[in-house]
């Protein structure tokens, strides 16, 4: 690693103020602090001193998303042969690196673009890079379709990097999660590319077997047929967004978060929750409805619930702050996500919606919690007086 940073501290001049290629300045600056601590530490005041900076919390969030992320990418492949009729004649890593073949440019576009224009958007206002793409540059392609064009994923990152985190002022100030906002682009703006059978499996210029269907489990329990393989949807070998089939892998990844203190449990379980709540009120009322009498526990392990609970509605910067608004704003997700997706066929992936609706009124929860324990407080001063 010494080279690396001699190479830093040797170029570092050249990208100085005034220097001749100081239009580098973020990205120089924004790189060598990615491989070592920075040198410069606080002149005045008192500060909290810690290792764990914004771009180690950012992998760390990185890290727990690798489980979905290959077990995206086994999925793809297994979909795929599944699909043209030749699974029998393959081994494991002939599926695997399809998948990962057909993901690995997904990702691709959504940093390139994703970062070109965070790095033009710090270097204009002379601050530095900021980490908070680091994660929403790998959730953009883990929520989409396998089959949705590159030039939808750049056209979706590019709109949600400008207008829900650079307009804002950047990472740490945007309303709603990145990541959800790109795939609500896609869905309202080229539905043909999120909805429909063929959008999820990847046939890679080969035709389908008779009798395939590339329908998703929460699409088939939509049309009021649902025919759930429990073990297949748990472990992730269904059609889908290519990070959020797999529940044992997502389980995996909220482990490392609530284990390494990055993700809060509080928002997960109240979640979960929610959603157990809502369900079992559904299943009351269903009568003859089948998706409605689906147990809530099935309603978990198919769609984007469970990816959603531990990796979007757990964003510490569009969620709650309070302690005991976490609980609510999580509890209230839980509710309309299987509330939408279940009474409006139209929004099947009610997790979506759900998250960016808590996401306007997480500030309003934190509010109340506030405002109540302030006149608790008061209360106590005026007895105790």
């Amino acid at each position: 690693m010494k080279f690396i940073q001699k190479f830093f501290e040797n170029t570092k001049p050249h990208v100085q103020k005034g220097a001749k290629y100081q239009w580098l300045h973020s990205v120089h600056d924004g790189m060598f602090t990615l491989f070592f601590v920075p040198k410069h530490t606080s002149g005045s005041g008192s500060h909290i001193h810690d290792f764990i900076d914004l771009k180690r919390t950012m992998g760390l969030v990185v890290f727990a998303l690798v489980p979905a992320l290959l077990m995206g990418m086994y999925n793809t492949g297994y979909q795929h042969f599944a699909a043209v009729g030749e699974l029998s004649g393959v081994g494991f890593m002939d599926i695997f690196l399809y998948g990962f073949l057909r993901v690995l440019p997904v990702i691709m576009v959504s940093y390139i673009v994703g970062l070109g224009i965070v790095f033009v958007f710090a270097q204009l206002r002379g601050h530095e890079i900021q980490e908070g793409f680091l994660v929403s540059g790998m959730l953009i392609p883990m929520v989409m379709p396998i089959k949705t064009p590159l030039w939808m994923i750049a056209i979706a990152t590019a709109f949600s990097v400008v207008f829900v985190k650079e307009v804002f002022g950047g990472t740490g100030m945007n309303i709603w999660n990145p990541a959800l906002v790109a795939r609500a682009f896609v869905f309202f703006a080229y539905p043909r590319q999120m909805s429909g059978d063929s959008v999820w499996v990847s046939l890679g210029g080969k035709q389908a077997i008779d009798g395939f269907s590339g329908a998703t489990p929460m699409a088939e329990a939509a049309a009021g047929h649902p025919n759930i393989d429990i073990w297949n949807s748990f472990i992730g070998l269904i059609p889908g967004s290519i990070g959020e089939t797999s529940t044992l892998a997502i389980l995996i990844g909220a482990a490392i978060l609530v284990i390494t203190g990055i993700g809060s449990w509080k928002i997960i379980v109240s979640t979960f929750a929610g959603g157990a709540v809502m369900g079992l009120i559904l299943n009351y009322f269903a009568g003859n409805n089948a998706y409605m009498a689906l147990p809530f526990w099935e309603q978990f392990i198919i769609g984007g619930f469970a990816f959603g609970a531990v990796f979007m509605a757990t964003d510490p910067v569009s969620g709650t702050q309070t302690e005991r608004g976490k609980w609510i704003y999580g509890f209230l997700i839980g509710i309309l996500a299987i509330l939408i997706r279940v009474v409006n066929p139209a929004y099947p992936e009610g997790m979506m919606l759900a998250i960016l609706l808590m996401n306007t009124f997480a500030p309003l929860v934190d509010h109340y919690v506030v405002e109540g324990s302030i006149k608790k407080r008061l209360k106590r001063v005026k007895v105790n007086a």
